[in-house]
C-alpha cells in the first residue's frame, strides 16, 4: 500500500487535472454560445435563398423548351457509380466519442457503397478526419496536361484524373472548421459543383453531427447532391443520442449555464420564411436558367456551410460534456484517496501508539 505522502502527491495531481478539465469546460460551454449564435444568424440567409428558389421553381419549368434538358446541371441524376462523402470531424481531441462516432459512420458508409461495386472519394475535413482515413487511403493524384497551339501562340491546360485505388482521399481542409470562413467553404463548395457538372462523381454526401441543442443531436448521413427537393434535408442515415448521452450533456450544460433547449426562431427568421410564398407571378429580369446557375452553387454553399456550422456546435457540445465527465470523476478519485490516505495516516498512528504502550509493559 501506498505510504500518505505518495497519496498526498497523487491528490494533488488529480487537483491540478481537475482544475485543467474545469477550465476548458467553461471554455468549450463559450465557445458552444457563439457556435450556437452564429448557426442562428446563418438560418435567414439559407431560408430566404430556399424561398427564392422555391418560388423560382414554382414559376418557371425545370426543363428547356424545345431540347427538354434540365435546367441546371445539378438537379440532373445518374446511376450511381462514383460517390463523393465529405467526412466532417473535428480538429482537437478530448471530446468524448464525437471524432470516432463519426469516422465509424463514414466508414459504414464507405463499406456498404464499395460492396454495391461503386467508387468512393473521400474528402475529410477537420485533422481528425484527415489523419485516419489518409492511413487507410491513398490520395487521389490529377495529371496536368498543356498543349501548345498556333504556334506556341496558345496554350490549352487540361487536369486529367487518374484513379488508382476504388477508395481515395481528397482534399486538405484539416484546418478549415479552426476559423470557418464562408470564402473558403464557398470555394470547397464550387470546386465540388464542378466535378459534379463534368461527372467526375455522381452523387454527394456529408456525415456530420446535426445540431438542434445540447441534448437534441444526431449524427446523420445526408444526401447533398443531386438536389431533389429544395430546403429539404434527405438523410439517408442516422444515429440519435442514447438517454444517458441526454442526461450527462443535460447535466453539464445545467452547471455551465446552457439552456438545453432548441433555440427559439426569430423574427428576421420567421419573415425570411414568407418571403416568396405568395402566389404572385414576379417577372424576372434574366432568364430562369441563368438564375439557376448563380443560385444553385449558392444553395448548395449554404448547406456545406450549415453542416459545417452545426458540426463545430456539436464537437462544443461534447467536448464540454466530456470534461464535465472528467472533472466529476476527478472529485470521485480525490475523495477516494483522500479516504484511502486517512486510512493509512490513521494506521501508523495506532502502529506508534501500540509500540509505545507494549514498550512501556515491558519496563
Amino acid at each position: 500500500m501506498a505510504n500518505v505522502l505518495d497519496l498526498r502527491r497523487r491528490i494533488r495531481s488529480v487537483k491540478n487535472t481537475r482544475q485543467i478539465t474545469k477550465a476548458m469546460k467553461m471554455v468549450s460551454a463559450a465557445k458552444l454560445r457563439r457556435a450556437q449564435e452564429r448557426a442562428m444568424l446563418a438560418r435567414p440567409y439559407a431560408q430566404m435563398l430556399t424561398n427564392v428558389l422555391e418560388s423560382l421553381v414554382r414559376r418557371t419549368d425545370l426543363y428547356g423548351g424545345e431540347s427538354g434538358d434540365v435546367m441546371h446541371p445539378l438537379l440532373v441524376e445518374r446511376e450511381e457509380k462514383n460517390v463523393l462523402v465529405i467526412v466532417v470531424a473535428g480538429d482537437k481531441g478530448f471530446a468524448g466519442a464525437f471524432n470516432s462516432n463519426i469516422t465509424k459512420a463514414a466508414q459504414n458508409f464507405i463499406d456498404a457503397r464499395r460492396a454495391m461495386g461503386q467508387n468512393v472519394d473521400v474528402e475529410p475535413v477537420g485533422r481528425k478526419a484527415r489523419d485516419l482515413f489518409r492511413k487507410r487511403y491513398p490520395t487521389a493524384v490529377y495529371d496536368k496536361t498543356e498543349e501548345h497551339y498556333d504556334n506556341d501562340l496558345s496554350t490549352h491546360y487540361e487536369t486529367i484524373r487518374r484513379r488508382s485505388a476504388p477508395v481515395e482521399v481528397l482534399g486538405e481542409h484539416q484546418t478549415l472548421l479552426l476559423k470557418l470562413d464562408i470564402a473558403e467553404v464557398s470555394a470547397m463548395s464550387h470546386s465540388i459543383v464542378e466535378r459534379y457538372e463534368r461527372a467526375e462523381i455522381d452523387s454527394v454526401y456529408v456525415v456530420y453531427n446535426e445540431f438542434k441543442s445540447v441534448i437534441s443531436q444526431r449524427l446523420v448521413v445526408e444526401k447533398l447532391l443531386p438536389i431533389r427537393k429544395l430546403g429539404s434535408h434527405e438523410i439517408t442515415a442516422s444515429e440519435e443520442m442514447s438517454e444517458e448521452q441526454k442526461e450527462a450533456a443535460a447535466r453539464a450544460a445545467k452547471t455551465a449555464g446552457i439552456s438545453v433547449n432548441e433555440p427559439e426562431e426569430s423574427v428576421v427568421e420567421a419573415e425570411a420564411k414568407k418571403f416568396g410564398t405568395a402566389e404572385v407571378d414576379y417577372i424576372f429580369d434574366q432568364s430562369p436558367a441563368r438564375l439557376f446557375k448563380h443560385l444553385m452553387p449558392r444553395y448548395v454553399t449554404t448547406q456545406i456551410f450549415h453542416a459545417f456550422l452545426e458540426s463545430v456546435a456539436a464537437e462544443h457540445a461534447a467536448r464540454m460534456t466530456a470534461m464535465d465527465s472528467a472533472t466529476n470523476n476527478a472529485g470521485d478519485m480525490i475523495d477516494a484517496l483522500s479516504l484511502t490516505m486517512n486510512r493509512v495516516r490513521q494506521a501508523a498512528i495506532t502502529k506508534e501508539i501500540i509500540e509505545i504502550v507494549s514498550g512501556a509493559a515491558a519496563l
